[in-house]
């Protein structure tokens, strides 16, 4: 994602290697994009008539490359010709069409350098979503290591032809690098990403932004918060004969506080960071410890928003509050049965490997609290019942709040984030009961609907009108690549905070 994108007027570039043109489907057939007739003219081609023997449709994602031998053999971009061209079917035209036509351009472009690409894109929303489309499917993950920011292959310069905004471009390019940030640091192994290296990382991004500042609670800081849960998490990972103070759990608050202005609302999201989880006690099996680097993808989401909100210099606060522990086994691990104190409410745990949102109820108890909030948001890979539910593309929203379910679902499909809203059926709270605590962290047996009662167990906590909870077990993390979606860490849930926090301002 280290390429430059521009605008031009016309296809012709100087050491272009790809020329892309973006063709749509209309009524009377093929919609050509700007610059193909100037570049038939140039090539000598009759690009209708080369789609129709290729049975190219124009639909979304599809994609016809055209290797020229001749231009290849005199060199890449001879007398400004490029010796490859790409059609890209753009379907209808609309922002999710092009954002997948420019997932698919950044994938047959990939190794091609300079990009000219025609398109059309009658307004900013599908302009942003074309280059956030291209600029998501250019990623590629870091292999591993020590660093998240590790070199990698980078997207080659796009020139943009077709009179794009290029306010769209630059918004465009600030959240496909949040999201970018975001699956680098989900990616990230565990070994390496321990709370303390998360902290230190989140550190030397807010560095970088004047208006983000961030502060970081360690263990001894999380005992006199009262924040228990999280130290009850954690425990196990830091304590005992291999003991390793970076492995203890930590509170990352990191807010953007926009100069020189007054009075504007504040969002403050809770992401869970638990940055590996063995399941505790209560192990999961094998198989379903593979993934389990990535159990912080909420945390990662929710300070990738601040980032972006900070760069794009939106006019609300936003403070991100990472609740971050290893779930280990050990001497010192919680046990089934333990009753932990979260915010005066007596918590009796019902499985240890329900610890996210044990650190997700004491982070929004003590955000509550501390911060204060007009919109309250947590984002977790919280269950396995939301992925059954809605699968491995969707969202689970949870919400009293009519009107922000139905924002966070319309700013999400903009983004091409799709979430689907689930009820906080009242009648279920009654599974959370138990005799030995004010209630029990998970449902009883038989009752089912995990992922609804997780919300209602974090909505006693949240003790807010405008909180909603997203669960992205699912979507978070994807088994192969999709469009702009590679296999791993997908970063799902940024871009819709991002621009739920600019719809709120």
């Amino acid at each position: 994602m280290r390429g430059r994108i521009g605008t031009s007027a016309q296809v012709k570039a100087a050491n272009a290697q790809f020329l892309a043109l973006g063709v749509g489907t209309g009524p009377d057939g093929l919609e050509p994009a700007p610059g193909t007739a100037e570049a038939a003219v140039r090539y000598g081609i009759d690009f209708a008539a080369t789609a129709e023997r290729a049975d190219f449709k124009g639909a979304p994602g599809q994609a016809l490359i055209l290797e020229l031998p001749v231009l290849h053999a005199r060199g890449a971009s001879w007398d400004g010709l490029a010796a490859t061209v790409g059609l890209i079917g753009v379907g209808d035209g609309g922002p999710e069409a092009l954002r997948q036509a420019g997932a698919k351009l950044a994938r047959a472009a990939r190794g091609k350098g300079k990009v000219v690409a025609g398109f059309a894109a009658d307004s900013p929303a599908r302009t942003e979503a074309l280059v956030e489309g291209y600029l998501l499917g250019a990623y590629q993950p870091v292999k591993h290591g020590r660093s998240a920011d590790a070199a990698r292959p980078g997207s080659g310069d796009l020139i943009l032809v077709g009179g794009h905004d290029r306010a769209a471009v630059a918004r465009a390019q600030v959240k496909a690098k949040a999201t970018a940030w975001a699956r680098d640091l989900i990616n990230w192994p565990s070994n390496f990403k321990s709370p303390a290296a998360v902290a230190e990382r989140a550190a030397g991004a807010a560095a970088s932004r004047p208006t983000v500042s961030l502060r970081v609670l360690g263990p001894d800081e999380l005992a006199a918060e009262g924040l228990n849960a999280i130290l009850a998490v954690g425990e196990a990972a830091w304590r005992g004969p291999a003991a390793d103070p970076g492995r203890g759990p930590r509170l990352v608050v990191a807010t953007h506080s926009p100069a020189g202005v007054k009075g504007v609302p504040q969002v403050v999201i809770v992401g869970k960071g638990i940055t590996f989880d063995s399941g505790g006690l209560d192990l999961k099996p094998a198989a379903g410890q593979v993934a389990m680097k990535t159990d912080m993808a909420g945390a990662a989401s929710a300070l990738a928003a601040v980032w972006a909100s900070a760069d794009l210099a939106l006019p609300v606060k936003v403070t991100a509050v990472a609740p971050l522990a290893q779930n280990s086994i050990g001497a010192g691990a919680y046990r089934p049965g333990d009753v932990i104190g979260i915010g005066g409410v007596e918590v009796e745990v019902g499985d240890t490997d329900a610890e996210g949102r044990l650190v997700l109820a004491a982070a929004l108890a003590w955000a509550g609290t501390a911060l204060g909030a007009d919109y309250l948001i947590d984002i977790a890979t919280l269950t396995g019942a939301a992925r059954i539910a809605l699968g491995a593309r969707t969202g689970a929203v949870l919400t009293p709040d009519d009107t922000l379910a139905a924002r966070i679902e319309e700013v999400g499909l903009a983004h091409g984030e799709r979430w689907w809203r689930l009820p906080l059926v009242g009648d279920y709270r009654e599974a959370l009961t138990t005799p030995n605590a004010d209630l029990n962290s998970v449902g009883k047996a038989g009752w089912g609907a995990g992922a609804i009662t997780a919300g209602l167990f974090l909505e006693r906590f949240a003790r807010h009108p405008r909180w909603a909870h997203l669960d992205v077990a699912g979507a978070a993390r994807a088994p192969g690549g999709q469009d702009w979606t590679p296999p791993g860490a997908t970063g799902f849930g940024v871009r819709t905070l991002i621009a739920l926090v600019e719809r709120l301002a």
